[in-house]
This record gives C-alpha cells, sequence and structure tokens, in this order.
C-alpha cells in the first residue's frame, strides 16, 4: 500500500473511561514480563530487520488471529476505529488475548511493519484516567495505518497527542525492512484543560549492523534532539518535565528520558536490566560489560543504547539469545540449592520475598515459565512483501519451545494456535502441548532438557534448511498467480505447525513412558535406580542428618 496523507486520519474522539486495574490484572503483561531483542539489518545474515516479544503473564492465554484489511468503501471490523470510511488499512496478523477484556494486538502487517513491546509502567500518577489508547490498540492501529517503521511512529504520535494516551509506561519495538526503532511513551497524568495528549513520548533508532533490547525498564536515556532522521518525540517531553519537578535544567545534567519517566530502583534493574546484560554479552563477549549496573550498584555505568554483535545473526542465534537462564554464569539459575536436585531453572512467584528482616529477589531470566508465547519476526527486502514477512512462533517457555514459520500472508492461522482455554487442559491446542511437556519436565530438569533440547533441534533445524526452497517456490508462483502464492504460504504455515505441535505431543508421550515413578526406564523396559546428586546429598546430610542417618551395626559372623 503506498504512503497515505498524514492528514486523511480522522476520527471521532470518544473518551474512553477506563478500569485499569481490571485490563492489567486479567489482559495486559504483568511488569517484569516481556522481553524484546531488535536486530537492525546490517547485524544479521539474512539482511534482515527481527525483532522479539515474549508475552509473559501467569495464566495469560492468547490465540492468533488474523484482521483483514480495508479498501476504504467500509470500516474495518476487529480493529481501532481511527480509520473511517474512504481509508483504506493493512491486513495485520497478530493475537487476541482470551481474556476478558479480548484486545486484539498486532504483530506484523502486510508491508512487513513489525511491532512488538515490553511494559516499565513509571510513575502511576502520571498515567491518564481518560483518553483514548492502551498500547495494543495503538500499536495495532500504527500496523493497520503504516507502510513503513517511520511512518507507524509518526502515526502512533499524531494519535496520541490528538487523542490521549490512557496507558502506563511502554517500549515499544517497531521495524520494517530497513530500519528498527524503540519508542518509548508514559503518561502526563489527568489531562488539564487546553492540554490534547496526555503523554509524552520518544522514538530512536538502532544504527544499523547493531542490536539492542529492552526487557521492562524504559532504555533510551540522552537524545539527539536536531536528527530527525533517527530520533522523533514530542514537543512536551522536556517541558512537562521541568513542569513536574522531574528534571531541573539548571542542573548541568543531560536530559534523559528513562531517567526523567522511568522511576527504576535497584530491584528494577535486578530483574529488568539483567535480561539486557544478558543478551548483550552473549552477542558480544568481548566487551566483558559489568553485571553491576544490573546489580544496583551504586554509581555503574548503564548498558549502552546498542552494541554491534561478534558476529551477524541468524534467526537461529536469535533464537538462542531468547533462550537464557544466565548459563554459564555466577547467576546460572540451573545450579545451586535454589535449583533442587535435578538442577530445575524454574522459580515460583512472587520474584521477591522477605525472611527474617532481610529483602531477596529471584534472578528473573528471558526464558520463563510465564510466557504464553513468543515470536520471531523477520522483515526482509531479499524477498516481496509478501514472502518476506514471516513470524516465528513459539508456544510457552522460549527455552523448551519450537519456533515454526507463520507467514503475514497467510489468510488463516493454524488450528492449534486458535483453539483452547486456560480453564481446560485440552492437547489439541498448542499451548497446553508445550505447556505440558515443560510441566513435566520441571521436577527432574536436568534429565528431561536434554529430550526436549533434541527433539526442538531436530524440528527448527528441518524448517531453517527448508525455508530458502519454500520462499523460492512462493517467489516464483507469486510471478503469475498472487492467490496461489498466499495459499502455498499458509498451507506450508499450517503444516509446519501443526507438525510441530503433533511432535510435541509424541514427545509428551515418550517422556512420561520414560521419566515415570522417579525412574528411568530404559529401552529394555529396566527400571535403574535414579538417586540424587552427591552435592545435594551433602546439603541434605548437612541439614537432617541425624533423622536419616542409619545406625553403624557391625556385621554378623
Amino acid at each position: 500500500m503506498k504512503h497515505r496523507d498524514k492528514n486523511r486520519f480522522s476520527v471521532k474522539l470518544g473518551a474512553v473511561i477506563v478500569v485499569v486495574s481490571i485490563f492489567f490484572s486479567v489482559c495486559s503483561p504483568n511488569l517484569n514480563a516481556c522481553t524484546s531483542l531488535i536486530v537492525t539489518k546490517g547485524a544479521s545474515k539474512d539482511n534482515a530487520c527481527m525483532i522479539t516479544y515474549t508475552a509473559d503473564s501467569a495464566g495469560f492465554f492468547g490465540k492468533l488471529a488474523i484482521l483483514e484489511a480495508s479498501d476504504g468503501t467500509t470500516r474495518p471490523q476487529g480493529g481501532c476505529d481511527v480509520f473511517p470510511e474512504g481509508v483504506p488499512t493493512h491486513k495485520v496478523f497478530g493475537f487476541i488475548g482470551d481474556t476478558v477484556v479480548r484486545t486484539f494486538q498486532g504483530i506484523m502487517n502486510d508491508c512487513q511493519v513489525a511491532i512488538a513491546e515490553t511494559t516499565w509502567e513509571g510513575d502511576l500518577e502520571l498515567q491518564n484516567k481518560i483518553g483514548k489508547f492502551m498500547y495494543p490498540e495503538l500499536m495495532t492501529a500504527a500496523l493497520q495505518g503504516a507502510s513503513t517503521a517511520r511512518e507507524a511512529i509518526e502515526l502512533m504520535g499524531r494519535l496520541v497527542d490528538e487523542y490521549g494516551y490512557i496507558d502506563v509506561g511502554e517500549s515499544i519495538s517497531v521495524c520494517d525492512k530497513n530500519e528498527a526503532w524503540i519508542f518509548e511513551i508514559c503518561g502526563t497524568g489527568d489531562r488539564p484543560d487546553g492540554e490534547k495528549n496526555g503523554c509524552v513520548w520518544v522514538a530512536l533508532r538502532v544504527p544499523d549492523g547493531e542490536i539492542t533490547a529492552h526487557a521492562n525498564m524504559a532504555r533510551i536515556g540522552v537524545f539527539p534532539k536536531n536528527d530527525s532522521e533517527n530520533c522523533l518525540y514530542s514537543k512536551n517531553i522536556e517541558s512537562f518535565a521541568i513542569k513536574k519537578g522531574l528534571y531541573d535544567p539548571d542542573s548541568g545534567k543531560q536530559f534523559s528520558f528513562c531517567e526523567v519517566y522511568g522511576n527504576f530502583t535497584a530491584r528494577d534493574k535486578r530483574v529488568c536490566e539483567k535480561r539486557v546484560w544478558s543478551i548483550f554479552r552473549r552477542a558480544n563477549p568481548s566487551l566483558n560489560l559489568s553485571v553491576d549496573y544490573a546489580q544496583g550498584a551504586d554509581g555503574a555505568d548503564p548498558y549502552p543504547w546498542s552494541i554491534k554483535p561478534e558476529r551477524e545473526l541468524s534467526t537461529a542465534d536469535v533464537a538462542a539469545l531468547m533462550r537464557d537462564h544466565y548459563d554459564g554464569t555466577e547467576f546460572d539459575m540451573s545450579d545451586g540449592i535454589d535449583a533442587g536436585p535435578y538442577g530445575n531453572a524454574m522459580r515460583c512467584r512472587p520474584l521477591y520475598w522477605e525472611l527474617d528482616g532481610k529483602k531477596y529477589a529471584w534472578e528473573r531470566p528471558i526464558s520463563t515459565q510465564q510466557t504464553c508465547f513468543s515470536i520471531i519476526t523477520r522483515s526482509t527486502n531479499n524477498f516481496s512483501d509478501l514472502v518476506g514477512g514471516l513470524v516465528w512462533f513459539g508456544w510457552d517457555d522460549t527455552y523448551t519451545t519450537c519456533y515454526t514459520p507463520i507467514y503475514a500472508a497467510s489468510t488463516f492461522v493454524p488450528p492449534s494456535t486458535n483453539i483452547g482455554t486456560i480453564g481446560r487442559f485440552d492437547m489439541s491446542s498448542g499451548w497446553w502441548t508445550y505447556n505440558f511437556v515443560a510441566n513435566y519436565a520441571y521436577p527432574r530438569y536436568k534429565e528431561m532438557i536434554p529430550e526436549i533440547k533434541s527433539v526442538q533441534e531436530e524440528l527448527e533445524n528441518y524448517f531453517y534448511t527448508l525455508q530458502p526452497a519454500v520462499e523460492k517456490t512462493a517467489e516464483e508462483l507469486a510471478k503469475t498467480d498472487q492467490n496461489a502464492a498466499v495459499q502455498f504460504l499458509t498451507d506450508y504455515s499450517t503444516m509446519q505447525t501443526e507438525k510441530a505441535r503433533d511432535r510435541w505431543e509424541e514427545l509428551a508421550n515418550d517422556l512420561i513412558v520414560k521419566f515415570n515413578d522417579g525412574y528411568t526406564r530404559t529401552p529394555d523396559g529396566k527400571y535403574p535406580n535414579v538417586g540424587y546428586p552427591e552435592e545435594w546429598l551433602r546439603r541434605v546430610v548437612k541439614e537432617r542428618g541425624e533423622q536419616f542417618e542409619l545406625p553403624d551395626e557391625e556385621k554378623k559372623e
């Protein structure tokens, strides 16, 4: 769809009073929830911009869905109502939260514009009570109305400036075939008479050849105010901060968005910035980035806005970066008494706890049991928009999922991605299948994880190998019959996603048979004792040795 006149976007303002606490408890991912990695095309092996998203929230259940394009003769159904008749909109691939508030949230449109988010909340006194947009609707509207990442950012800025923002602090990743950005926004409290937007926002482009990440903390610090090619922001971004006493221009300090509006504590850094640190340390180990800032140490330097990876990243590399429990570091969650006898990297909530007057926090990794699904989007000039727009989709924990290719051009979503409910176990649902395998593995984690990883690697390598031939075939089809190409990609996406679900159900059966009743069944049907690691037994003896010690009896002649 060609670039449209900015002035063609209009809407009748219908102020909406929302009980925000209800929305956040049942629909929006919780604070300290989602993680997003942004890869520019110059940092990619495949000349592609990529963004990741983990929809992390206990009890959240989503279903994939498609919001159809509108040619302008009628209003689009199911999306944001900012596009009246006469204004065409893009087709959007996304999801709907299966909760009390059913909100469509876009992921990618038919021009390969992709979007994702993490919530950082900020000062709740700055959240507006009246306005038009919460972040899912804002993101969806951007995908419906924009053909590039820059257009998406400009559109989001115009919409909130005119109709108000009613949500908390958000970091929104936006990319297209050429550029990748982060758009950060928060409210300005109840809107006074004459003030339209009720928010402040800033968007910063990620330098080509580099990557960045955000994980429930605002990341944009000092930004260039006279570089519209790489930075856009609301007119009130600094004046409002001065007015509210959040920033003193005479302090000698440069204005920093994240410092002024972030409202972050050392506790926040521990569970948020540590994920950014872990992505950066793995993408470029030679940087030797200190963990001090993530640990909340006084005076520690924040992490760079973006870094150059040690090597160009493939889809498999990005998937690997999203699978992390701080492995191999002093924070490795599969090691230590807190991991139990079998190295379980999962920690039950709450994250924070207190004992004998002291406060503690579990580590919060990228991979978590609370993930409903995660994605890796791909936008590239290597193909037409029809073939180039790709979403690698995985249910449940990133560590134990299998990413399957789903093309944004698809006319329908794979059946197992659009059925089920959080309230009833159902193995025909993709989420329940993957969730069951992960949960069954937790009690004997280190024994079962190799079995899961083996199937994961088998399937994902199969998909990666197929991609070139599949995409070449789709491009050839599109030259003569676009509809045939779309059907081909739809069928392929469905076939591979269902293939992976079926294989995961088979894996579940295999795990139940092999790891049963505290034994590990051998191929010949025997059940040898499993026991416990010596290190863990020593801890048991140290704490409760008297209870388990046997008397030292002399052997009778």
